[in-house]
């Protein structure tokens, strides 16, 4: 159910305007905040403490949504109550659930080189080429002009990324070679990934949906099992960079986060840095396995 057209929905979202929120983000939360008022059939700014500990209650029990979506929905509520309602106090009442913190799937420089081979067509393997090369986000690339990729200076500029920030990052050499080709080929006008409007190419935007589905076809053509995302080739050009020997500082530029903390996962996921340290059992002196008894059971005294 969708928020009514009301003073509170605009004044949330000229909040979320104000504070410079995306677009994509104002979307989500004035669909949360629609859902939530929806639930219990009363205007949002009626409800209260305990209306708020219902619908967490429902969005992991009945919903059964992941702690990472059910957070999103807590950023959702608290702008509302907090940032457009002023009610400061209910902050404690809508607590993010503990998430799980799990490493994300890297895949070997070997499994990378399988699954762009193992695309099945020229504009497939360009999107796979241009996730891994460039280790952009996957809405990031939706957006991608021509206009972008500047073969004179040899970079790519990623505009308004997450954060609503710029950067730049590096044109490889081959990359360069298959966007030619590319081009030739689909000679796309404003977007370098153009979509479909009711089946037929057009210039707009690739639909976030087609780069999932385009790396999950390759991985299966590839035989790679492993639990696969347009995000997991974003991981693996970063931890493969590491390996190469670029710092975390520089890593965090072409990847764009704003922390350096958020950099810092792929000193778990190099191998070349993990065996790096000496392990301590190395240095013990423990007697010879020939000597050890093979039995398990106890001797009796």
């Amino acid at each position: 159910m969708e928020v009514p057209v009301t003073q509170l929905r605009n004044k949330m979202l000229e909040e979320l305007q104000r504070l410079n929120y995306s677009h994509r983000t104002a979307t989500a939360y004035i669909r949360i905040v629609g859902e939530f008022a929806g639930y219990f059939h009363q205007a949002p700014d009626k409800l209260g403490p305990e209306h708020i500990r219902q619908y967490q209650a429902h969005l992991f029990q009945t919903k059964r949504l992941s702690p990472y979506t059910v957070s999103q929905y807590v950023s959702a509520l608290r702008f509302l109550f907090v940032k457009t309602l002023r009610r400061h106090f209910l902050t404690e009442h809508i607590p993010f659930p503990k998430c799980p913190q799990r490493l994300p799937t890297v895949l070997s420089p070997e499994e990378v080189a399988r699954l762009i081979n193992a695309s099945p067509n020229l504009y497939h393997r360009t999107l796979l080429t241009t996730l891994y090369s460039t280790a952009m986000r996957r809405a990031e690339l939706c957006r991608l002009k021509v206009s972008d990729v500047d073969s004179q200076r040899m970079l790519i500029r990623i505009e308004q990324g997450k954060g609503r920030r710029d950067r730049y990052v590096p044109l490889s050499p081959k990359l360069l070679e298959t966007l030619r080709t590319y081009w030739r080929w689909m000679k796309p006008k404003t977007f370098l990934f153009p979509g479909t409007v009711k089946g037929l190419r057009a210039d707009v935007p690739i639909s976030s949906n087609m780069v999932w589905y385009a790396c999950r076809q390759a991985a299966l053509a590839a035989g790679i099992h492993k639990h696969l995302s347009p995000h997991s080739l974003r991981h693996s050009c970063a931890s493969h960079l590491l390996e190469a020997g670029a710092d975390l500082r520089t890593i965090q530029v072409l990847l764009g986060h704003s922390r350096l903390e958020h950099t810092l996962v792929y000193l778990h996921l190099s191998p070349k840095h993990l065996q790096a340290i000496p392990n301590p059992l190395e240095a013990l002196e423990v007697s010879n396995l020939d000597d050890v008894k093979r039995s398990r059971r106890l001797q009796k005294k």
